[in-house]
């Protein structure tokens, strides 16, 4: 079985939220069978930028569920979608 990269976009609740404590919750909540790769900021309007975190999961059933529930604890955090799958060769 291989891996994935999957890209997940982070929407914060309000562009007043840090970014770098931001950064530092999402870095900390990468459960043990996810690898993350990097986080990118993507304006979006009036000041809010989300957040595209990128992570390494094996390419199995379920792949991201864990990194998704994680990240969605998070305080300060609006919402996640899984934007993008791509398999690792």
């Amino acid at each position: 079985m291989g891996e994935v990269v999957a890209t997940i976009k982070l929407m914060p609740e309000s562009p007043d939220v840090d970014m770098s404590k931001l950064k530092a919750k999402i870095q900390s909540s990468i459960p043990k069978d996810a690898e993350l790769y990097k986080i990118e900021e993507e304006p979006v309007a009036f000041g809010l930028i989300a957040l595209n975190v990128m992570v390494v999961v094996d390419d199995a059933a379920g792949g991201t569920e864990n990194v998704e529930k994680n990240l969605s604890k998070i305080e300060g955090v609006s919402n996640i979608e899984v934007t993008d799958l791509r398999r690792l060769i």
